[in-house]
């Protein structure tokens, strides 16, 4: 025989209920018929008890409670039963009684814990009767069971505890396996003189738990609305997926830790007489469920699912008068269970110095003061320290019995926290290695869940959010880049780059979900906000996305005073951009002490030379331990290509003119001429080589004549032929000598300068063509021939490249 429970999202409406019904007559095999247990109706039970609550305060409110309470099941059983003029007339007689009750309590201004559990009773006793009638005019043979004559307990109203020997010996009485479906209902309960008494929370899985193990049903199904116990919570971790198969104790400890599918005493029958519990979802039957066992198959991963418990509160006992001394922890403990605060998790160092405790967030004031007195001499000699305690925080619970001797759970659960930026105020672990659980900030709890999801459970697969600042050139391109090759990286690199938001000048959007990369700028057009930069960072702490990239493509300083605390968030920074790795020593070398003491990802790649590999180069030598005495560098794609275009036959401010309309030089050409952004990429290799250089340690030879600096764009576009001649005689003696005109960065442990050299042929810099740039790294190793880097140093497409190979990388 089959024990089926149905919960009351499953009973809700007409429809729901004809569905459970074809479920229920599907499950009808060689003759045998389930014994079905069903709850209230979606929100009645909860509905009832307001309706009571309003009563006894004397608020006629109640009236409209319970009118809600009437319509509902009057209309599931006109929708279901129009022509059974009987069925309508037994429920508004139920629904009169209650409303005769419900009257009493308001004449008598109370609710006593006895008469609640008797408003409660209605609710499983209307829908297992609409349950019942549907299934005989279906031509089924139903039996409707009240629980009441099956469940016997004490007079503990609001949570009774059975009497297990009557309780099992009227059941196997009255439940057998037989042809006749048995409709039962859940939750309610009565005592030995006939009083109505209910099971507390979970109440209709444990009545139907009790019933399957007393009368040895082969299974039990619980039928609820989710395809089956899920790896997380799928509020929180939308890439939670259900599980084929837990343990008895797997699933016990996820429910303890918030998993609401399954509550623990459900279990325990189960449990005592070896029964498989099946979670199954009403609207979902074709769905596998999950499968309660006591040996359920191996697994392949060394855990099974990732839960929580919010808004927690952690109380810290500590103090030398502690050390060594007996029954402090037994002391603290019994005056916890004496005022009946549950202590949700426990952890005490080796030192025994402190012992925390964690209580739920609205008992922490009652139970510190509990503490406070029943340590009252020890605080007042001094031998223990005030009681401190921790608002606000969560436990996150990692279960699985596969973690028993499995190396490396743990390392990998710390690793997945701190590269997301996630402190960790407390730890506890059994030696039965079933649970880790950790107490995190609340602000967190969810960052927390989806990065130990995507640890655990998708390992194999891992996604990026993206946050990009600056959607011109560089970041429009980057994210066409990104789009072009999303399938790639999912198949081939198990990458999902999911882009949730985007900012440009003075709007932004943000999406959870990923922001469609194929029409982006429409999505954004009608749905951004204005946005500023002093809000990025809030924004991204709203979103607390775990594996989130934070993507700089602008060329804007302020921007660059964000990165420190998004490193210190948990958040990986890749940018073009060169200001912040340029501008003010102190920031630079704030930047990345946060990187190294996070841990964090940074990667600047682009900053110079586009998508040539200079600094990751420099990081190779200096990692190996070799030493770099110079660096000689065209690092200015559009100088470069100026300067291999010059000849005697064209003049300097035709091939400027010709640049820009190519698109090579900064709108204002003088960005270019004026050797500015050469000595900002000077001076981020400089830094990256160990040197504390400022700005004002590279000297910068200016291509523009000092009158022509302060001239409008316009002007100085009708001014550039001034500079030719001086270029040309400078171009004439070069070639004169066999020499080529380079615009060259050279820095050395002394110093750095930037300006226009003459090269000969032995020189590597004096084939250089086109708009490349090259990078001469002379090292101890590299002394007699240096290590040279060159390629396309400039450009949309490659620095977008150059980008991208920077955010994989932060995977």
């Amino acid at each position: 025989m089959k024990v089926q429970k149905f919960g009351g999202s499953s009973l809700s409406t007409a429809e729901r209920i004809t569905n459970i019904a074809e479920i229920i007559e599907n499950s009808i095999e060689n003759g045998t018929a389930p014994a079905v247990v069903v709850s209230a109706t979606g929100n009645t039970t909860t509905d009832l008890v307001t309706a009571a609550n309003l009563a006894a305060s004397g608020n006629f409110d109640y009236l409209a409670t319970f009118q809600s309470i009437e319509k509902r099941h009057l209309e599931i059983v006109r929708s279901l039963l129009p022509e059974k003029v009987s069925v309508v007339e037994k429920v508004q007689s139920l629904l009169g009684d209650l409303r005769d009750l419900l009257s009493g309590v308001m004449l008598v201004r109370e609710a006593s814990p006895r008469t609640l559990d008797v408003i409660m009773s209605y609710g499983e006793r209307l829908s297992s009767y609409i349950l019942s009638e549907f299934l005989l005019d279906r031509g089924n043979t139903v039996e409707s069971i009240d629980s009441r004559s099956l469940i016997r307990t004490n007079d503990n109203f609001g949570a009774a505890r059975i009497n297990k020997s009557e309780t099992y010996a009227l059941i196997e009485k009255k439940v057998t396996a037989r042809s006749t479906i048995a409709v039962i209902t859940g939750f309610i309960a009565s005592t030995k003189n006939e009083e109505t008494t209910t099971l507390g929370r979970g109440g209709s899985d444990y009545s139907a738990a009790l019933i399957a193990a007393a009368a040895n049903a082969e299974l039990l199904e619980i039928w609820t609305d989710v395809d089956g116990v899920m790896t997380a919570d799928p509020r929180h971790v939308s890439k939670a997926f259900p599980l084929r198969n837990l343990s008895y104790l797997e699933a016990m400890e996820l429910s303890h830790f918030g998993a609401k599918v399954i509550y623990p005493p459900t279990m325990y029958p189960a449990l005592e007489r070896d029964i498989p519990i099946k979670i199954r979802n009403s609207f979902n039957a074709e769905a596998v469920g999950t499968l309660i066992s006591r040996e359920p198959p191996p697994s392949p991963r060394p855990i099974k699912g990732i839960s929580s418990i919010s808004n927690i509160s952690l109380l810290r006992l500590e103090g030398p008068g502690i050390v060594g001394v007996i029954g402090v922890a037994g002391r603290l403990f019994n005056a916890l269970a004496v005022a009946q605060i549950n202590a949700i998790l426990i952890t005490q160092a080796s030192s025994e110095h402190s012992i925390c405790v964690a209580v739920q967030d609205s008992e922490a004031a009652r139970a510190a003061e509990l503490l406070s007195d029943e340590f009252v001499l020890e605080l007042e000699t001094g031998k223990l320290h005030p009681i401190v305690t921790e608002t606000e925080l969560s436990v996150i619970a990692v279960v699985g019995e596969n973690m028993r001797n499995t190396p490396g759970v743990s390392a990998k659960l710390f690793s997945a926290l701190g590269h997301n930026g996630i402190n960790v105020v407390a730890i506890a672990q059994g030696s039965s290695e079933l649970n880790i659980s950790v107490v995190v900030p609340n602000k967190h709890e969810k960052k927390a869940l989806n990065a130990l999801h995507d640890a655990f459970f998708l390992s194999n697969h891992e996604t990026l959010n993206i946050f990009l600042v600056g959607a011109g050139s560089v970041g429009g391109e980057l994210l066409a880049q990104i789009a072009k090759q999303q399938e790639y990286f999912r198949t081939q690199l198990k990458l999902d780059l999911q882009v949730v938001g985007i900012a440009r000048s003075k709007a932004a959007l943000f999406q959870r979900e990923g922001i469609p990369l194929e029409n982006w700028q429409a999505v954004f057009e009608s749905s951004a906000s204005p946005f500023s930069i002093e809000s990025l960072n809030g924004e991204i702490d709203k979103l607390n996305l775990p594996n989130s990239v934070f993507v700089d493509c602008t060329a804007n300083d302020e921007i660059g005073d964000l990165y420190t605390r998004l490193i210190q968030d948990g958040v990986s920074i890749v940018t073009p951009n060169k200001k912040a790795n340029s501008g003010l020593l102190t920031r630079y070398k704030a930047i990345k002490e946060a990187a190294k003491r996070r841990n964090g990802f940074y990667f600047y790649e682009a900053t110079v030379g586009a998508g040539l590999p200079v600094i990751s180069t420099i990081k190779d030598l200096l990692a190996s331990g070799d030493r770099i005495q110079s660096i000689e560098a065209v690092l200015s794609g559009t100088l470069s290509y100026i300067f291999n275009s010059l000849s005697s036959k064209q003049a300097f401010s035709e091939i400027v003119k010709s640049a820009m309309e190519m698109g090579y030089t900064e709108p204002d050409p003088r960005d270019d001429l004026n050797g500015v952004d050469v000595a900002r990429k000077l001076l981020i290799l400089a830094r990256e080589i160990g040197l504390d250089f400022e700005e004002a340690d590279v000297t910068v030879e200016n291509l523009v004549p000092e009158h022509l600096r302060s001239l409008s764009r316009g002007d100085f576009i009708q001014s550039l032929p001034e500079i030719d001649r001086g270029i040309a005689e400078r171009q004439s003696k070069a070639e004169a000598e066999g020499k080529k005109l380079r615009y060259v960065g050279m820095l050395t442990r002394e110093g750095a300068r930037v300006s226009l050299e003459a090269l000969g042929q032995e020189h590597p810099f004096f084939g250089l063509s086109g708009s490349d740039n090259i990078i001469a790294i002379t090292t101890d190793r590299y002394k007699e021939t240096p290590l040279v880097v060159r390629g396309p140093g400039a450009g949309i497409p490659v620095t977008a490249a150059g980008v991208l190979a920077d955010i994989i990388r932060c995977r």
